[in-house]
């Protein structure tokens, strides 16, 4: 699998978290990264950023994997 630019970093900072999918979910997650060339975990950590950007717009986005204040 080709990682995307920002998974070519060391995975400093980063955190491992566990997640259980619906089996039909996980199958659609894995189509995307097929799709974009990328892993699941890219297509997770990046639909995560953007539901954590819409519930605190006020709070500044989500970049590189942390909260930007500002």
């Amino acid at each position: 699998m080709i990682r995307a630019p920002s998974e070519l970093k060391a995975d400093a900072g980063m955190l491992r978290a566990s997640v259980s999918f619906p089996a039909e979910l996980h199958e659609t997650l894995e189509l995307i990264a097929k799709q974009k060339m990328v892993s699941v975990a890219w297509v997770v950590r990046e639909a995560m950023e953007q539901y954590v950007a819409r519930q605190w717009p006020l709070f500044g986005a989500v970049n590189n994997g942390g909260v930007c204040h500002g």
